[in-house]
């Protein structure tokens, strides 16, 4: 059986226990397992339309739900429930597409897979989960395995978390600024302009080029609207070749380099500690780890390094080549490789990490609030210059 078979895209109408229907697009290996997941949901199929499997994308799933599936599986494997019957509390603990997809591995596990087999046919997870799965089942403590990855999972949101928070912080204020500036432009000014048109007032030259634009834009106001909208779509469009972009400027910009680097070194170092402690050899973790790095430089470094551990190179001489890396981070690791405690090193590196980027963060948001509000006096300020000066000359013409 194929895996575009095992888990097809149906388009499907199902009866509301309130009686309304309701439309929705679901992925089952059948349409009996469809109405069956639906049944768990309190809706009755009434009728199913296969799609295209180009139409069907499948979704993954995301970090927060892996934590809560490792979390769930940590605690009943570690307390002696056999793995189909633990699979199959976390599938009816979860509704929608996250409990059909536990659901299907629990169906694949039942038939003969290894967790690790089956999550892999299925897709959605990321290669770390399924690396650590493999390994823990060699070794016997898959329980052990889903805690360690649970707590990688939840560090790594944390800092993601951080991450968001400092960013949205200068994006209100940079969307404020420009729909305030916006509005000036296009209903404030030119009617200021032609209000002191009819008084007789000349202009500077500044303001009536702002208010010239200003009048444009009013006028048309269609096109710039158009201009707007497929401005945003391609923005929509292209976001990642957009994201790369910003990331590229953003690790060459002074303090934001370092938080970058910060949050990376965390998710490198939170998931080379949940590798090692299920038993994946170091150049194995290496390889799988290196994918969460976005850093160019970073990554072509750690993947040199792991090709020449590979070729029969000494670890503490090969980090030493990690440039990208702080000095006391490679000091750390080097001590670790010596003593032979690799693994607790990288639980506490990941630990120091999300600590540092909280440090850098806040050095960094008291940098941008000062230059955010430069920023706002530049754009708002040009606006508010062109409107005063026609008004103190209008003033002191009422006056004279």
């Amino acid at each position: 059986m194929s895996r575009s078979a095992s888990n097809s895209s149906y388009l499907f109408v199902a009866v509301k226990p309130t009686g309304g229907k309701k439309y929705g697009l679901r992925q089952a290996s059948t349409p009996g397992a469809l109405a069956e997941s639906l049944r768990r949901d309190s809706l009755l199929l009434l009728k199913t339309y296969s799609l295209p499997a180009w139409i069907g994308v499948e979704s993954k799933v995301s970090l927060k739900q892996q934590s809560e599936i490792n979390d769930q599986l940590a605690q009943l494997l570690t307390r002696g429930v056999p793995l189909v019957e633990a699979l199959e509390v976390v599938a009816g603990s979860h509704s929608g597409p996250l409990g059909d997809r536990v659901g299907l591995i629990r169906e694949q596990v039942a038939g003969g897979k290894s967790l690790a087999e089956a999550a892999e046919y299925l897709g959605g997870f990321d290669d770390v989960t399924i690396s650590v799965y493999r390994a823990a089942e060699r070794t016997g403590d898959l329980g052990g395995a889903a805690k360690e990855l649970a707590e990688t999972s939840r560090r790594q949101l944390a800092v993601r978390g951080k991450a968001m928070t400092m960013s949205m912080y200068p994006a209100v204020v940079l969307s404020v600024s420009l729909l305030l500036w916006f509005g000036l432009m296009v209903f404030a000014l030119p009617s200021l302009g032609e209000s002191l048109a009819q008084a007789d007032i000349e202009l500077p030259g500044a303001s009536q080029v702002i208010i010239g634009i200003g009048t444009w834009m009013r006028d048309n106001f269609p096109i710039v609207a158009i201009g707007i909208a497929g401005v945003a779509a391609a923005i929509i469009l292209l976001r990642k070749q957009i994201g790369a972009i910003l990331m590229g400027v953003i690790r060459r910009m002074p303090l934001m380099k370092d938080v970058a680097l910060a949050q990376e070194s965390a998710r490198f170092f939170s998931v080379m500690g949940a590798l090692t402690a299920s038993g994946v050899q170091l150049a194995d973790a290496l390889g799988v780890a290196n994918r969460v790095i976005g850093n160019p430089k970073l990554s072509a470094q750690m993947d040199r390094m792991r090709k020449r551990l590979i070729e029969g190179g000494v670890l503490r001489y090969l980090i030493e080549e990690v440039t990208e890396l702080p000095l006391a981070t490679r000091r750390l690791l080097v001590a670790a490789e010596r003593s032979g405690d690799l693994e607790t090193t990288f639980r506490t590196l990941a630990g120091d990490m999300s600590d540092e980027v909280d440090r850098r963060s806040s050095r960094l948001l008291a940098f941008m609030e000062p230059a955010l509000i430069l920023f706002m006096f530049v754009m708002i300020g040009s606006l508010i210059a062109a409107v005063m000066l026609p008004l103190m000359t209008l003033s002191s013409r009422v006056g004279a």
